[in-house]
């Protein structure tokens, strides 16, 4: 089964092959570290030219050493934990972040296959033949350090933070699985290096154009409010919870939640990529020695393209409210993302059953904004069971006037 997915054993397991995989493991894990640093200094540098700042520029050139020297700078600050804590789940959560955007950056595909020492090498860490399921689960996992954050803790606002965004997490995870579902229908595997060779065979075959634009757009908000990314930022929403769920964290750990944020953006941009856009798939010259190279060029430039798009969030949108959150995941994108792959398996049956679907899935969306607007009528109006939150004590008008009087 191992060997079906991935043809470096496909002879058996020896010295050679495990020398393979321990070199994959190794230049992987250094690329991706790189690419942690490269984010982090390429975020803080890009947001303060778009605010008209400088950034950071005293460590290296361009300041490209600044997140090396703040890295060596919470090394070795004091390591505090808390006294009402939970010692052992305080220190393990920050791992619990950081493993899982790892473990998953792991199965993406990178590049294509090169033969070494007569074997057939993806240039990818793994591939598993459940690779696709790995990347949800892994997405799951990420939520538990999160809440065990903020429940060890032993404070309030760490602990209504993690609350806050463990129902955030799991709101998103809903829509997030179903688009995968689409994907996974339309490539027949459930591989990352399938999904990618079901979209090799020209930009109009990635699943960004066959599956209609709408997977893609979102499995991206989905994936955004999971990484807790702005606009869906409320996690760490500082005007109302201090610092979010690691207030009480501080030196290495601290940094482990810090770092877990851009390797979670860099992993969720390569897997953007590789599920709609075809991943390493892009023009390569007829020349035999620059085949292999370019497919790398062509991963790093649109993993490139989408990390930009976070930083350029970040600089540009404004935070949501909770209620609007959890609104756009729950009435929004769980419907439209169910509704949507069930035209798409329509269509794959037959012709007839996806415009029979589309017909079902438009009918069933006016009866959901129909129910959807009389709930928010009945919320707010004179047949609410709870009484408006943040209603004036007295009408608008008449309270204008005693303020005014007050000050004549």
């Amino acid at each position: 089964m191992i060997a079906g997915a991935d043809p470096l054993f496909a002879h058996g397991v020896t010295g050679v092959v495990i020398l393979i995989v321990l070199i994959k493991v190794v230049v992987g894990f250094a690329a991706w570290m790189g690419a942690v640093v490269l984010m982090i200094w390429f975020e803080r540098k890009a947001i303060s030219d778009m605010q008209s700042r400088i950034g950071p520029q005293r460590w290296g050139p361009f300041g490209l050493l600044q997140t090396l020297a703040d890295g060596l700078k919470l090394f070795f600050k004091e390591d505090l934990v808390p006294a009402e804590s939970d010692r052992l789940v305080f220190k393990l959560a920050p791992y619990l972040s950081l493993v899982p955007a790892l473990v998953t950056f792991a199965i993406v595909p990178i590049g294509g296959t090169l033969h070494i020492a007569g074997h057939a090498v993806q240039l990818q860490v793994a591939n598993p033949p459940m690779g696709i399921l790995v990347m949800l689960a892994m997405s799951g996992i990420s939520v538990y350090g999160v809440m065990l954050a903020g429940w060890a803790s032993g404070s309030k606002y760490p602990l209504i933070s993690s609350v806050r965004a463990s129902a955030q997490m799991i709101s998103y995870e809903a829509a997030l699985g179903i688009t995968v579902v689409t994907v996974i229908l339309v490539s027949h595997s459930l591989t990352t290096h399938g999904i990618v060779l079901a979209q090799g065979q020209g930009i109009w075959h990635w699943n960004v154009i066959r599956l209609g634009v709408v997977p893609f757009v979102i499995f991206w908000m989905a994936i955004t409010a999971e990484l807790a990314r702005p606009p869906f930022d409320v996690v760490e929403a500082e005007s109302e919870l201090v610092g979010g769920f690691n207030t009480e964290y501080s030196s290495i750990r601290f940094a482990l939640f810090y770092m877990a944020e851009f390797m979670n953006t860099i992993t969720m941009s390569a897997i953007i990529v590789t599920l709609f856009f075809g991943g390493p798939a892009g023009w390569v010259p007829p020349v035999a020695h620059l085949r292999w190279v370019f497919p790398i060029l062509w991963f790093l430039l649109k993993t490139a393209i989408f990390a930009f798009c976070y930083v350029w969030f970040r600089a540009a949108l404004p935070r949501l409210r909770y209620d609007q959150v959890m609104d756009l995941g729950w009435k929004r994108l769980i419907p439209l993302s169910l509704g949507w792959m069930l035209i798409v398996a329509g269509f794959l049956v037959a012709p007839g059953w996806g415009f029979v679907m589309a017909a079902a899935v438009l009918l069933a969306s006016v009866v959901l904004a129909i129910a959807f607007e009389r709930g928010a009528s009945r919320s707010t109006g004179p047949e609410s069971v709870l009484a408006p939150v943040g209603r004036r004590p007295l009408p608008e008008e008449r309270l204008r006037a005693l303020t005014d009087r007050e000050e004549g």
